[in-house]
């Protein structure tokens, strides 16, 4: 992540998502490079480049704000990828729903519906 007032990769706050494409995203008045998780909690840096790497461990952060968290929107890049069931269970059993798309649609649902003030995650995947 390059300017604004950062920490270990960890942006606080709910934000917009400015901008996607090339490679990141823009948020915050700053940009990143890469995959990103986008919680009530804040933004941070996601160690995920492809829809083959998302597992328990990927989605851990969104999975501790259970009972703040209701719906994660995964953007799996420029395809829709499924997502195992076990993977699925996990999350439901948590009490977060689940919708799988696109990461353009991903981060445009995510702004309405963050904008709308709902209990909304967004781990995304980044496109070029």
């Amino acid at each position: 992540m390059t300017s604004g007032s950062l920490h270990d990769g960890f942006v606080p706050g709910r934000h917009l998502i400015d901008a996607y494409g090339n490679g990141g995203f823009r948020f915050a008045e700053m940009s990143h490079r890469g995959s990103i998780l986008a919680t009530p909690a804040g933004i941070r840096a996601w160690d995920v480049a492809h829809p083959g790497a998302i597992d328990r461990n990927a989605l851990r952060p969104i999975h501790a704000e259970a009972g703040v968290v209701e719906l994660l929107l995964i953007g799996t890049g420029l395809d829709i990828a499924p997502l195992s069931e076990g993977l699925r269970r996990w999350l439901k059993e948590a009490g977060i729903g689940l919708d799988v798309m696109q990461t353009g649609a991903a981060a445009r649902t995510y702004n309405i519906l963050l904008a709308e003030n709902r209990k909304v995650a967004a781990a995304l995947i980044a496109v070029a």
